[in-house]
């Protein structure tokens, strides 16, 4: 018996030759690249090592994290656009199949608390001009004819608001917040990398440490709608879905048909004319405006109100989009790159669409049903805001993030 395992080991070794690896070996990777370079067999050396003597330095590398609030969206194939009825025949977002990278999502919205903290560090750190400009617009909640006044002193600041998503922000306002938390998130982890004591403001960890985070931004819009959608929840077998999703959720209406929650409303939204949240003791959304940022069951990817509440700005410019001028590769609309601004005369007012047109997704408490479905799509100036407009940010996960290396 034992000459016979011995025959069986000596025809896996002959059928596999070098393609064997030692006993307890396996391939470098970033995680665990060794002690020793596999092409010139020189050795590694730690942070500690550097100090005493020269060497290559390979730093301990334990897998890019998520920034705080973030969560992994493993990415793939995804077939995005218009789902839902398009009732204005816009035809503004054709169906077609793309593949979107792996990245970061925030789970929430960003909430008046969050932006209160923006707020009152660069009131410290920046000018008073900056300072001013990156003030909401609270006057969004005004209404000539509706007494909304309160919303206008008080929906920003007043504690109850904390974890209500933040609105009355632009486009640029929300760009230049990406760019803060960017710098202050990573400012934290330098003061980490160095210590404290030993920290010198301003100090930045080499790429090759693997500390800094990526940049904060407003997702693509093909990153929202694919991490809308959600499908890994209904996967079936080697690459089939049970079904193409409407909504962020499965079935094809806005209420749950899961058990302890069977005919809840799934999102905030405006069910008709006149009905923001049901009737006294029988609520259904109970949104009157927006609600919680972590109101309502999230998706598959951990994500909350990726439909209503409020919607949400993503990084693209808006254009109408067809199949020939948008990569099936992570797909982006950076500028008017086969789609000229002149096109449109928006100078002479015979269109709304320029280079300024950005577009926002998901629907929002004052929406109906049809835009909370993830494809469809509308646009506003990047200066401009509302009352049900707000955002959430990404980051770009690099290398082997999120794949066990």
């Amino acid at each position: 018996m034992l000459k016979g395992n011995y025959l069986i080991l000596i025809f896996l070794l002959i059928a596999y030759g070098c393609s064997i690896l030692p006993f307890g070996k396996s391939n470098p990777s970033a995680r665990n690249p060794g002690s020793v370079s596999t092409t010139t067999n020189l050795e590694y050396f730690s942070d500690a090592q550097a100090e005493e003597e020269e060497g290559f330095v390979v730093a301990d590398f334990g897998g890019q994290p998520p920034g705080p609030n973030q969560v992994f969206i493993q990415g793939g194939r995804a077939v995005l656009g218009t789902y839902e009825e398009d009732v204005f025949y816009t035809h503004d977002n054709v169906e077609r199949t793309v593949t979107v990278q792996s990245f970061y999502l925030d789970q929430t919205e960003i909430a008046n608390i969050h932006w209160l903290e923006y707020l009152h560090h660069i009131q410290r750190d920046s000018s008073e001009t900056f300072y001013l400009s990156a003030l909401p617009d609270t006057t969004v909640w005004e209404k000539e004819l509706a007494f909304n006044t309160p919303y206008v002193s008080n929906y920003l600041r007043y504690p109850g608001f904390r974890y209500y998503p933040v609105v009355g922000v632009s486009w640029n306002q929300a760009m230049d917040y990406c760019r803060w938390r960017t710098e202050a998130v990573n400012k934290q982890r330098a003061i980490e990398y160095y210590g404290e004591d030993d920290y010198i403001d301003g100090d930045i960890p080499p790429i090759e440490s693997g500390i800094y985070l990526p940049e904060f931004r407003l997702p693509t819009e093909a990153e929202w709608e694919y991490a809308a959608y959600g499908q890994i929840g209904d996967q079936w077998l080697d690459e089939n879905q049970t079904q193409r999703r409407l909504y962020p959720w499965d079935g094809r209406t806005i209420r749950s048909s899961k058990r302890g929650s069977l005919g809840k409303f799934q999102a905030n939204f405006k069910r008709g004319r006149g009905d923001y949240a049901g009737i006294a003791g029988a609520l259904n959304d109970a949104g009157f405006v927006t609600m919680d940022i972590y109101e309502y069951a999230p998706n598959d990817f951990g994500l909350y109100n990726m439909a209503g509440n409020v919607n949400e700005w993503v990084f693209d410019i808006y254009r109408p989009l067809n199949f020939q001028d948008m990569e099936d590769l992570n797909p982006i609309r950076k500028s008017d790159f086969l789609d000229s601004e002149e096109d449109y005369d928006y100078q002479n007012f015979n269109s709304m669409i320029s280079n300024e047109s950005r577009v926002y997704k998901g629907g929002s408490w004052a929406d109906g049903a049809m835009w909370l479905s993830p494809g469809t799509r509308r646009f506003l100036d990047q200066d401009s805001s509302m009352a049900t407009v707000g955002f959430r940010c990404a980051t770009t996960a690099l290398g082997t993030a999120g794949s066990g290396d």
